[in-house]
């Protein structure tokens, strides 16, 4: 009886320090960038395990993608859009951290002939047929974006030249 007020105690001290620290979490994440919701997922084989990957169909075959993106929102340092030749679009030019353009060099050396396809803001919006290791700290997105997709990039990241906001 006498161990039941110490551990009691011991639970509630770890509640209210957990509730603590998430509270603190939370707060801050006002304070964060808009998130860049923009990233590049290399095929894959249909016999991978089908929690990790998932189908699109790409010039009339279904291919199937890594669900863990080889560049995601955390890997880009700056961006430059341009009117996509659709004209009903936007693309971009993202420029990769040192790091982001290492292991996107290493993963697009292995990958030759795969298709690289580039989920933004919930969807597939282009894609392109790795033919060559990308080694030059920059992917691009063709096609697919809205003027206000635009508009959240330049909330979280510089354009490319500019400094850091």
């Amino acid at each position: 009886m006498w161990l039941a007020t110490p551990v009691r105690f011991t639970v509630n001290a770890l509640v209210a320090v957990a509730c603590f620290f998430l509270a603190g979490g939370v707060m801050a994440g006002g304070n964060k960038g808009k998130k860049v919701d923009i990233s590049f997922h290399i095929e894959t084989e249909a016999s991978d395990n089908p929690k990790m990957i998932f189908p699109h169909e790409v010039m009339g075959k279904q291919r199937f993608f890594r669900r863990i993106p080889e560049v995601s929102s955390i890997d880009y340092v700056a961006f430059s859009p341009f009117p996509s030749d659709d004209q009903a679009s936007y693309g971009v030019i993202l420029q990769l951290k040192d790091n982001a353009r290492r292991r996107l060099a290493a993963v697009t050396q292995i990958s030759s002939g795969k298709w690289l396809a580039c989920k933004a803001f919930g969807r597939i919006v282009d894609g392109v047929l790795v033919e060559d290791p990308v080694d030059d700290g920059v992917v691009v997105v063709w096609k697919g974006l809205s003027i206000e997709e635009i508009g959240q990039l330049d909330e979280a990241l510089p354009r490319i030249g500019e400094k850091k906001k």
